[in-house]
């Protein structure tokens, strides 16, 4: 036991090491510039910076500074020959921008991503892991139902992956 050392509710122990990651869903306003408040519980993990880029299924994705050179690794590693590898990274790389947290919390999304995100007043913040991603309210609230309208299905079709 160690006296003096704070865990945050999103640090979890794996045996020595602690894992921090994004989880929960928060939902926050955009503001007239474009700015949304990130989720306080994200914004020490986001103090160094972030990327935002376009996602899957019309959201955005959040990323660490960490998080981001990991995967644009893994995006410059693919082929280039592959057309289905190409659009990938396009879609990932040329839709990215990096933002930082104001004194506020919050980041500036620009506007080509909230027209990618539809979003526009309210959004959906989303913890997934080692990334977050932003919704348009509705959006979010139609994908969430027919996810949890299907989660048997959805279960039964990864059990192969050991979940």
């Amino acid at each position: 036991m160690q006296w003096g050392k704070v865990v945050k509710s999103q640090a979890f122990r794996r045996g020595r090491k602690v894992i921090q990651m994004f989880i929960g869903e928060y939902q926050h306003n955009i503001d007239e510039k474009g700015r949304l408040a990130m989720p306080v519980k994200f914004r020490a993990k986001m103090a160094g910076g972030a990327v935002v880029t376009k996602g899957l299924d019309n959201c955005l994705s959040v990323y660490t500074v960490e998080e981001w050179e990991k995967l644009s690794e893994k995006l410059s590693a693919l082929p280039l020959t592959n057309p289905a590898s190409r659009a990938f990274a396009r879609l990932m790389l040329a839709g990215a921008t990096q933002v930082n947290i104001d004194k506020q919390g919050r980041i500036t999304l620009p506007a080509y991503l909230r027209e990618y995100g539809k979003i526009e007043k309210s959004a959906v913040v989303a913890g997934l892991y080692s990334r977050v991603e932003i919704w348009n309210e509705s959006e979010w609230k139609k994908y969430k139902g027919s996810t949890e309208n299907d989660a048997s299905g959805i279960a039964e079709r990864l059990e192969d992956l050991g979940i």
